[in-house]
Formats: structure tokens, sequence, C-alpha cells
């Protein structure tokens, strides 16, 4: 069973996930949930609790699934009618683009109904953070590291000025020597076509293809290993390669979300009284 973490009887202080959200059960309690776990345990005094971004998302699992999950606005209408004073939002968010931007201003019109309220960063948001990121994403595919294989990772891409993270994200995999990782998005730039051109650069047989997103998701499943013309898998085995797709999220590795239990930390550190 699910913990959809939309109980009532919080107490005084909470701790919101907040996550657009994946419509994949399976995936979201290994990543968005397994968050959540690593959060509770780290801060036992909090109620945590979840709210998603996507209405769409929330509306598909309703209706074909029978589970009820908060939306942001929904878990904090939630938090104030329990009279929660302190609050701190966790978002589980790639970057600071637009809907990071729209929490932030969303957890701003109620933040007037608690005493202190505080958002946390999102992944990618110090130098510290891509390290650790490039860390965990070598750790986790280093058994596949034969000298002959190109490790390519698919962003989702946004037209916000936060989609240069990718590009720095590549750039410090060079710095560091990791010169077969290769990062690019499915809806912005990098594109595939510009990430394939850069793996046929090099003496590749092999591609390991996963998704640089928090959940394995639709993007994951069909855009990125998907058997159907236009796919990142079909793409490279087209050019000869042989394929390998890890359909795992960002959010289930542990180091990721030690970075998303040390942004709340942060955030509590800075708590703000309203």
């Amino acid at each position: 069973m699910e913990n959809t973490r939309n109980q009532d009887g919080i107490g005084e202080k909470e701790l919101l996930a907040a996550s657009f959200g994946t419509s994949y059960q399976d995936t979201r309690c290994r990543t968005i949930g397994a968050i959540e776990e690593e959060l509770e345990r780290a801060f036992p005094e909090y109620s945590v609790r979840r709210g998603f971004t996507s209405r769409m998302i929330i509306n598909r699992v309703k209706t074909r699934d029978q589970i009820a999950i908060d939306s942001l606005e929904e878990a904090l209408k939630r938090a104030a009618d329990n009279k929660v004073r302190h609050l701190i939002v966790q978002p589980t968010h790639m970057m600071d683009g637009f809907e990071y931007t729209a929490l932030v201003n969303k957890v701003e019109e109620y933040s007037h109904q608690f005493e202190r309220t505080a958002v946390g960063k999102p992944l990618l948001s110090s130098e510290e953070d891509f390290q650790a990121v490039i860390q965990a994403l070598t750790a986790e595919t280093e058994e596949y590291d034969d000298g002959e294989t190109a490790f390519c990772f698919m962003g989702h891409g946004t037209e916000a000025q936060a989609n240069q993270v990718y590009g720095k994200l590549q750039e410090m995999f060079r710095t560091a020597g990791h010169e077969n990782y290769f990062i690019g998005t499915v809806e912005a730039e990098p594109a595939l076509e510009e990430v394939l051109a850069q793996v046929k650069e090099g003496s590749y047989k092999k591609a390991v293809l996963q998704p640089l997103m928090i959940v394995a998701g639709d993007h994951a499943n069909n855009d990125m290993a998907g058997e159907e013309e236009g796919s990142w898998k079909k793409a490279f085995e087209e050019e000869g390669y042989e394929v390998s797709c890890i359909l795992r999220g960002l959010g289930e590795l542990k180091k990721i979300q030690q970075i998303f239990i040390k942004h709340a930390r942060e955030a509590e550190s800075g708590l703000s009284a309203v």
C-alpha cells in the first residue's frame, strides 16, 4: 500500500515534500516515496506530508487507480486547517525553473497562515550539489564502464533560463575526467541529435541510457526506452550501438536523497517569522 501522506493530525511542525508527480506507481514509490521516507527519518520532529504540482497526474491517478493525492494547494490548506505553526516545504524539483518559481509563489500565498515558513532549494542549486550528483551518477553506472560505453542521461529540459544547468553539468563531467558521460534533454537543448553527434565522435560500441529526472515515468519509458521511432533507444540502435536502458529515477539513489535532506535542513535553519 502506498502512503500518500495526506493524513490530518499533523501537529505543529510539518515538512511538506512537494513534487511534480508521476502516474507510474512503481517509480513513484521508489523515488518520491523513498525521498519522503528519508525526510521522515531525518526530521522525526516533523510530520512529513505530500503535495503534487501536476493536476493532470493527480486526476489520472485518482481516476485510474482510485488513489487520492493532495495538490500543493490542497496540502497547504490541510496544513493551515490542522493549525500547523512551522512549515518547511522541500521540493523534489531538479532546478529553479518555472515549476519551482510557481511553487514558491503558491507557498507565499499561504505563508500568512503559519508562524514560520521556509522553502528548500531544488536538487541542482550549488557547486556542491552538482559535484554530489556527478558522484552519484558515476557510482551507479560504474559496473558498465568498460571503456567502450557512452553514458547518456536524458533530462526533461525547460524554456526557462534554468535549462543552463544541463550544459553546466556536462562541462563538470568533462572537467572531472568523465568524458564518456553525455547530457541531453527531451524538450529543450541539448537535444537527442546533439547528444548522438557527440557520442559518434568517440569510439564507443555501447550506450547506456538513463533518465536525468527524479522519477522514471512517461518520458523515461517512452521517449527514452520506447520501441517506437524517435525514441533515444531506437536512434542509438539505428546508429549501430548496443543499447541498455536503466529505468531508474534519480530519486532512488541514496546520494540524491541526501541532497534533498541537506536542503531541507538549510531551509529549517532559515525559518523566518511571518
